[in-house]
């Protein structure tokens, strides 16, 4: 199974996995999961989640059906709202990336990857390249100013 990198674009089905206490934490690192998931046109196949935190992640049952639905191959990839999910650390978040990336799989940590929102400006900016590579070149403000 070919390993896409966390960052890249396509419809990779991934799974959103979450570990807190309050079912509000949960939801809200759920939202964030999921939105760093659609940002880069992940398809979200499952959503997890422990409410025990202290517990080791091999005992918790949410953590073992995402493991298992990556070593099933139904997954590619874990998303996490942050690396406080599934590790004590920085260094034991890179060794749980590792072991994914062992089985075919990644962990890609939501926290730090979340893209910024958009200016009217830049989305019109957009939507003008897009219209003029689709050769429809629609009159504005912003095209005239030079036509006196």
């Amino acid at each position: 199974m070919p390993n896409n990198p966390p960052g890249g674009l396509g419809h990779v089905p991934v799974a959103v996995y979450s570990c807190a206490t309050t079912s509000t934490a949960v939801g809200e690192s759920e939202e964030r999961g999921r939105y760093y998931a659609d940002a880069r046109h992940w398809h979200v196949t499952g959503v997890w989640s422990d409410p025990d935190p202290d517990l080791p992640l091999a005992d918790r049952p949410g953590w073992q059906a995402a493991a298992a639905a990556l070593s099933a191959g139904m997954i590619r990839g874990v998303v996490v709202s942050g690396p406080a999910h599934v590790a004590a650390d920085a260094a034991q978040f890179a060794a749980l990336g590792v072991l994914l990336r062992d089985r075919g799989g990644f962990l890609a940590d939501a926290l730090n990857g979340i893209p910024a929102r958009r200016t009217s400006g830049q989305a019109r900016r957009r939507r003008d390249i897009a219209d003029a590579a689709s050769g429809c070149f629609p009159q504005s403000d912003t095209h005239e100013e030079g036509a006196s």
